[in-house]
């Protein structure tokens, strides 16, 4: 063992048998010193209960405050820009659909006129 280690063990044997000695000579009766003991036992319990309730509270509050904070900058971060992406490729596809539109139509007049062009020469030919 190093010597740390026997330290250590030398010192919690000498409590727990300091703590068994002081109460076999403790001057109260074996029920008194049962409930106190009890007693002292329940509060720690208690407070380590409520301590307990309290740190897990501040856990979840500071987490959400946490993951509200980074919601809220990740909205802001990528937020404007995927809206201004999406933005722009709609404006894109738009102008895409409208020049094909204009063409198609151009076509269609294009070729109505042709065969009006082709009636017309063979009615007056």
């Amino acid at each position: 063992m190093k010597d740390q280690t026997k330290i250590i063990a030398a010192l919690l044997v000498g409590a727990a048998a300091g703590a068994a000695l002081g109460l076999l000579l403790a001057p109260d009766s074996g029920a008194s010193t049962r409930d106190g003991i009890a007693e002292y036992i329940n509060d720690l319990i208690e407070s380590a209960k409520d301590k307990a309730q309290t740190t897990a509270s501040g856990v979840k509050d500071y987490s959400n405050n946490v993951y509200n904070t980074a919601k809220t900058k990740i909205n802001d971060l990528v937020g404007d820009d995927i809206i201004g992406n999406i933005k722009s490729k709609a404006s894109d596809i738009a102008d895409q659909a409208k020049a094909y539109g204009e063409d198609a139509v151009n076509n269609a007049k294009a070729k109505a006129k042709s065969n009006l062009d082709d009636v017309n020469t063979i009615v007056h030919n």
